[in-house]
């Protein structure tokens, strides 16, 4: 699909975003202190459908008396929205809400035109920004497990591995018909594909535990600000936007701390209310960088209004994958999280911020403030689990010495004509092998 959707005649494409929600849970609960409104839900959704390039022309609330088993939406409600869609002359409908194959073909066929639901919308976002195979094979297989229960005549050829997959129309797609075994067969072989992507993974793992270097993961909700973080703390190049997951596949990079060591950070996916079970089983692969990680910077848009609501959404989605069978976050990984307020420059500064929330790290990416802060908090808690030994090193053996400064805190160093003596925080792991090369 193109960077953005268009409408046959080449503009893009005029679009509504409908929220049902049912009168008795007027809001959706967060942690304590952190509702989510109806009408902030549906910026949201409205931020989701904008983020591939349709034109909002139409957007609304709707209550929900009871669930219709049909269409969701009343009798009456349905009617409502084709009447704006008509005078809109909208041409594709964002149901912010799970949609049964029944209700989007039903709701197709009063409206008029093309209907896609929550689940469809962020496998569509997602089909926009992956950029590697990886990201590609994610993505393919998520829409596949999605679409298996649909079979609806908007799919593409199954050979595609990157781009949009076909909700909006585009290039190529001809309302091919496709059978279940066709698409079984291939998700085996996605499977197949993506088990040897998270082996790959592993051994890259172990390479750096040979180095090693720690590993520090930035998590947060979807434009929080991960990535424009990310940029000022290592110098990259990270495509960062004021847009919803405009960040899909994980970039790392090496940076030096305080004390001059040096960590890896690892820039992943955003998060959001109500991620798709499929999608949180096909994006695994991105999510063990969390998994792996030393430490996990928590980045919050803090001048967001449902800030709460969002930690709360990040925080049940790391607690699902510490529990169950299947578990790839060890038991203890909220002592690794070290919570980062981004955005204070638009509630007054990081002193301000500070105040309000004592216990956490305010910065602002956009201009830099709170940065050395953050350095020096990843500092002390990847120090806070490090030895403090004493070493001689002869002088002539540079390799040594240089081994030390790279992998170590030098506190102290005293020169003597043949020996140095060095006092140096390391950690076990580098303290054994240290000690092996002795």
């Amino acid at each position: 699909m193109a960077a953005e959707a268009e409408a046959r005649d080449g503009r893009p494409t005029r679009a509504a975003v409908i929220l049902p929600y049912e009168r008795s849970n007027r809001v959706a609960i967060g942690d304590a202190g952190g509702q989510r409104a109806a009408e902030a839900r549906l910026a949201e959704a409205v931020g989701l459908a904008a983020s591939i390039g349709v034109t909002i022309v139409h957007e609304a609330v709707h209550p929900l008396r009871e669930r219709r088993p049909a269409t969701l939406l009343g009798e009456g409600q349905v009617e409502i929205v084709g009447r704006a869609l008509k005078d809109q002359d909208a041409g594709l409908v964002v149901v912010d809400a799970s949609l049964t194959p029944v209700q989007q073909r039903n709701l197709e066929r009063a409206w008029g035109c093309k209907v896609i639901d929550r689940t469809g919308l962020i496998l569509e976002i997602f089909g926009e920004r992956a950029r590697t195979k990886e990201g590609a094979l994610q993505v393919e297989l998520a829409h596949l497990e999605y679409q298996r229960t649909r079979l609806v005549r908007s799919w593409t050829h199954l050979e595609r591995q990157r781009g949009g997959f076909g909700f909006l129309g585009g290039p190529g797609e001809s309302q091919i018909e496709i059978d279940r075994r066709l698409i079984g067969d291939r998700i085996v072989k996605l499977k197949r594909e993506l088990d040897q992507v998270r082996r790959t993974r592993g051994l890259h793992r172990k390479a750096r535990e040979r180095v090693p270097f720690p590993v520090v993961a930035l998590v947060g909700y979807t434009n929080a600000g991960k990535s424009t973080l990310f940029n000022a703390l290592t110098g990259a190049g990270v495509y960062a936007q004021d847009q919803l997951f405009a960040t899909l596949d994980p970039t790392m990079r090496a940076i030096r701390l305080p004390s001059g060591r040096t960590v890896i950070l690892s820039d992943t996916v955003g998060f959001i209310s109500d991620l798709p079970t499929q999608l949180v089983e096909a994006f695994r692969a991105t999510l063990e960088e969390v998994a792996a990680a030393d430490i996990i910077l928590h980045v919050r848009d803090i001048a967001h209004p449902d800030s709460a609501a969002q930690r709360a959404d990040v925080l049940g989605v790391m607690q699902e994958m510490a529990e169950g069978p299947h578990a790839t976050l060890e038991e203890g990984w909220e002592g690794r999280v070290v919570e980062v307020l981004n955005k204070a420059d638009l509630l007054g500064g990081i002193e301000a911020v500070q105040r309000r929330v004592p216990d956490a790290v305010p910065v602002s990416a956009l201009t830099g403030e709170g940065l050395e802060d953050l350095r020096r908090a990843i500092d002390v808690r990847i120090s806070a689990g490090m030895e403090t030994i004493e070493v001689k090193v002869p002088t002539s053996d540079g390799a040594r010495l240089a081994w030390l400064y790279q992998h170590g805190e030098v506190l102290a160093r005293t020169d003597g004509e043949e020996q140095i003596r060095l006092t140096v925080r390391l950690s076990p792991a580098d303290r054994a092998r240290f000690e092996d090369r002795s």
